[in-house]
């Protein structure tokens, strides 16, 4: 990339970053609460490293990834530029047999949906520690489901109890709190108040988990009005998804 077209890129990324920060700061005065309450989560799946430098650069320390092989190389490549620690966030849905990759470089899973992945990811966090990969637990957010239907992914409601458990009794995976996407067809008021409903039932015995990750471009206002502490925010911040 030419200097010139690196500068225009950055001035494009901060404008468009500073957009989606007064959204954010708008919505969570709209609904009572500190600015300081809500995280930006950059999401940079299907963009290139060097983006990610420039979100760097702009203050962006936390960015989300939604596959493994995508995430390690870009990974790797951003490290070879940054070298101060950032956090980064696995968003997208996880199969078991990823489970030991993924254990390497994220700090949070978002997408934990059943009991069998948690064990899968106990046993890589193991293995990671064990290697020097890792020197913390991972932290987890259960997905939910919010309509019942297993097969979009997604922890239905009488199966939560469970995965709760299992991630809680984890010496190496942290409880973080719950995520959750408004189904199809869904007003995200609906969706968003049903996700804030049984966050409240599981910090009753698990205080801890406070983050309530929710909320996207299109209906981050929504979900800060129903207690987001982590909106998930790509196309608002990077543009439209590049040409595969």
């Amino acid at each position: 990339m030419s200097a010139d077209a690196r500068a225009a890129r950055r001035q494009e990324l901060a404008d468009r970053l500073a957009a989606v920060r007064e959204r954010l700061d708008a919505a969570a005065r709209a609904a009572g609460r500190e600015p300081s309450e809500v995280e930006l989560l950059t999401v940079t799946k299907f963009f290139p490293a060097s983006d990610v430098v420039l979100l760097h650069e702009l203050g962006c320390t936390r960015f989300g990834e939604s596959r493994e092989q995508e995430a390690s190389a870009k990974i790797t490549e951003f490290h070879e530029t940054v070298t101060e620690p950032v956090e980064w966030h696995m968003i997208g849905r996880l199969q078991r047999n990823k489970a030991r990759a993924v254990a390497r470089w994220a700090h949070t899973v978002h997408s934990v949906d059943s009991v069998r992945l948690a064990q899968a990811l106990d046993k890589g966090v193991h293995t990671a520690l064990e290697a020097g990969e890792r020197t913390t637990p991972l932290r987890v957010l259960l997905q939910v489901s919010l309509d019942g239907d297993r097969d979009r992914g997604g922890v239905v409601i009488e199966d939560l109890p469970e995965l709760v458990e299992t991630v809680a009794g984890s010496e190496v995976l942290e409880l973080g709190g719950l995520m959750g996407v408004p189904p199809l067809g869904w007003e995200p008021d609906r969706a968003f108040e049903q996700l804030a409903q049984w966050h409240a039932r599981l910090l009753r015995d698990h205080p801890e988990a406070r983050e309530l990750s929710a909320g996207m471009s299109g209906d981050l206002e929504h979900a800060v009005r129903w207690g987001s502490t982590c909106v998930r925010v790509g196309t608002a911040v990077l543009g439209s998804r590049p040409l595969a």
